[in-house]
């Protein structure tokens, strides 16, 4: 294989809070998918991962578990790197920001920087967010919550050390614009460069002393090292960056990055501080920084208190390794929020993988198997049908590079499985059960079946990245080994005269619906449970620690359990409404709907359009609901629609039913939903 040089990849550290869900674990394999193709593709790959773990919020968790911080940190540091282990990640490095020789050269770096002249130390007050570890000011904030989390903020005032970010703004904006590759999607730049550097950046503060679970300033060790300078140093302290300029040989070989594969609600603290560090370091900035987007459960951002999360080890435990990363990465696109439901999954899995894919394996070899004897041979009978076959198969590398270049990578799966398709489609067209029956045209037969897996063994060369664990097993199955990329241009490398397994195995069994939603439910069952009793031991030891008021925890207790909590003064009285028959009820005709797309309406600032499937029919229906959910919050949603409402115009806009909503007594609305996964169209009675 070529020699293409270094490549340097790297994911965002998870933070030790908690166990990340499938959102967070679709990073990992996603870089893991781009570091596994770029070393088949001749690089020399560098991938680095690892756990972020300082920061008031974990000694805040801690305490909740009753535990110290490190002792915290370890348990879940531990968790993480299983579950990236268990999804086949083939990281060469997991850092950890506890790291001995990470939070040694994070002190000198801080001393360098304030020798430099561009910290000082001075006193911050501002809204503070302990769910993102982040400053805001009150233009900065979104309704009066934290404008990405959405979680509470409160003022904190405190004695801190600050960075001089405008010192080198002008700096960045110029590396930016004479760099267009450098922040991608492009929405992501626009976004940075129009909310953040060119309205002007405010002094960065980068320590703290209202907590102590940090990285100590060792000259000042009332101090520890706020968050973002520790956690986004990893990049380069992981790979041997000396402060003091004898950084090693592994750094000067592999930096500056290739790629920061990161998740889009980090992309300020990457694209902004990250890069400002580096040029005060006097370090050359990473090439790229990727903001992917999210992965949300049926159109919402997955959280323990809605019951809705999903985590990579269930979806293993019920799909397998392989399923669940082909899963993530084909179903997130390369700038919006993907979506992830159990129906969704097994969909996939039955379309895609047992049909597409593992039919297709299978019905080869048993083929091959039954007219031949497992013998594979090229018996050169060509017809004009194979050479668009050959077409396809011989050119699909150069549309899957063109795409892996662009970080289009679930474009790229789509890509490979179309050449799978193809070989399908060639079965049709060939026929070799018609062709077995006359014995003159067998060395014909025997040629159809060596195209056909011929076909695969490219096409599962390239799916290898993505696949791994399957690739190998298809390839033991055809008694052959993997590719190199460099070869995939020629057709007619499978040994001729080879012999395939005698007993070829299914790759993926198609699933039964309705008994894999009912594991889905018990699964979430039994998460909701065991977060329930969490929080009722975190409330427990907050109030033993001093850090939250029985009053505080009661009123926890009761948004959290809702109507099992509530007080019997939790109620709403309204006027009643005259009676009505229960022939005026039988009119009306309410239905489960699951909302395909949604958008603002230009002409009002209170109205959602959303695209309401409904059975096998889709209604348009305007909602007075935009304070209350984004566009994108709203999509994948299954709801409950009054579907023979009489078709009216808002703000100019045609409405075909309706979406149904509970009012609390200060008049905010929440959609109502289905207790259970329920099928577009469903009625309601």
């Amino acid at each position: 294989m070529t020699d293409k040089g270094k490549y340097y990849i790297t994911t965002a550290i998870a933070y030790t809070s908690g166990k990340p869900h499938i959102g967070n674990s679709y990073e990992i394999v996603l870089a893991d998918c781009i570091a596994r193709y770029k070393r088949a593709d001749g690089y020399d790959v560098r991938f680095q991962t690892g756990s972020d773990e300082h920061g008031q919020k974990i000694e805040t968790r801690a305490i909740e578990e009753g535990e110290s911080p490190k002792e915290f940190v370890d348990d879940t540091a531990g968790t993480i790197k299983h579950l990236w282990d268990l999804m086949d990640t083939s990281y060469d490095r997991f850092i950890r920001t506890t790291d001995p020789d990470h939070e040694k050269q994070v002190q000198k770096i801080f001393k360098k920087l304030y020798d430099q002249g561009d910290i000082y130390k001075g006193a911050y007050e501002g809204m503070y967010c302990t769910e993102c570890e982040a400053f805001y000011t009150q233009s900065q904030l979104k309704d009066g919550v934290c404008p990405v989390c959405g979680s509470k903020v409160h003022p904190e005032k405190e004695e801190a050390y600050f960075f001089k970010m405008s010192k080198y703004a002008d700096r960045l904006i110029e590396y930016i614009n004479e760099h267009p590759e450098f922040i991608q999607p492009v929405s992501r730049k626009n976004e940075m460069m129009n909310n953040f550097l060119l309205p002007g950046l405010q002094d960065l503060c980068v320590s703290r002393t209202s907590f102590k679970w940090g990285i100590p300033v060792d000259f000042d060790p009332d101090h520890v090292v706020y968050v973002w300078l520790d956690a986004l140093t990893n990049y380069i302290t992981g790979i041997g960056y000396d402060a003091d300029g004898n950084s090693s040989d592994m750094y000067k070989k592999y930096w500056p990055a290739d790629l920061h594969l990161i998740g889009k609600d980090i992309i300020r603290f990457h694209t902004i501080y990250w890069p400002i560090f580096l040029m005060a370091l006097g370090e050359p900035l990473p090439k790229q920084i990727f903001g992917h987007p999210w992965l949300l459960q049926g159109g919402e951002k997955m959280s323990k208190s809605k019951g809705n999360v999903i985590y990579a080890d269930d979806l293993v435990d019920l799909f397998g390794v392989d399923a669940t990363r082909y899963f993530v990465v084909h179903e997130m696109p390369f700038e919006n929020d993907g979506v992830i439901t159990w129906e969704l999954m097994v969909e996939r899995i039955n379309s895609d993988l047992a049909n597409t894919l593992g039919n297709l394996v299978n019905r080869t070899i048993s083929m091959s198997n039954k007219y031949f004897g497992g013998v594979v041979a090229d018996k050169g009978v060509a017809e004009d049908v194979d050479a668009d076959l050959k077409a396809v198969m011989t050119q699909a590398y150069d549309k899957v590079e063109a795409l892996m270049d662009q970080l289009k990578v679930a474009d790229a799966l789509t890509e490979i499985f179309a050449g799978y398709k193809r070989l399908n489609k060639y079965i049709d067209e060939t026929e070799p059960w018609v062709l077995a029956k006359d014995e003159a045209k067998s060395d014909r037969l025997s040629t159809v079946l060596y195209n056909l897996t011929e076909g695969i063994c490219m096409m599962t060369t390239l799916l290898a990245p993505f696949l791994p664990s399957t690739a190998e097993r298809v390839f033991a199955q055809l008694n052959t080994s993997l590719r190199e990329f460099d070869t995939l241009h020629t057709f007619g490398l499978y040994p001729s005269g080879n012999k395939v397994t005698d007993a070829p195995e299914i790759l993926f069994a198609r699933l039964d619906k309705e008994e894999t939603l009912k594991k889905a439910e018990e699964i979430q069952a039994r998460q909701r449970e065991e977060f329930v009793a969490h929080q009722e031991k975190a409330w427990t030891n907050l109030i033993k620690a001093g850090k939250m008021t029985e009053e505080e925890a009661a009123a926890e207790r009761r948004a959290l359990l809702g109507s099992d909590a509530a007080e019997d003064t939790d109620v709403i009285d309204i006027e009643n409404k005259p009676e009505i028959s229960f022939e005026d009820f039988e009119k009306m005709q309410f239905q489960v709907g699951v909302i395909k797309s949604c958008e603002a309406v230009e002409k009002s600032k209170k109205l959602l359009c959303s695209q309401v499937q409904v059975g096998s029919r889709t209604l348009q229906i305007v909602s007075g609901i935009r304070k209350y959910y984004s566009p994108e919050e709203m999509v994948g949603k299954r709801v409950m629609v009054l579907v023979n409402l009489k078709p009216a115009k808002l703000a100019g806009v045609l409405s075909e039913g309706m979406l149904l909503c509970a009012e609390d007594a200060e008049g905010n609305l929440s959609l109502l939903t289905p207790e259970k996964p329920m099928p577009a169209g469903a009625e309601i009675a």
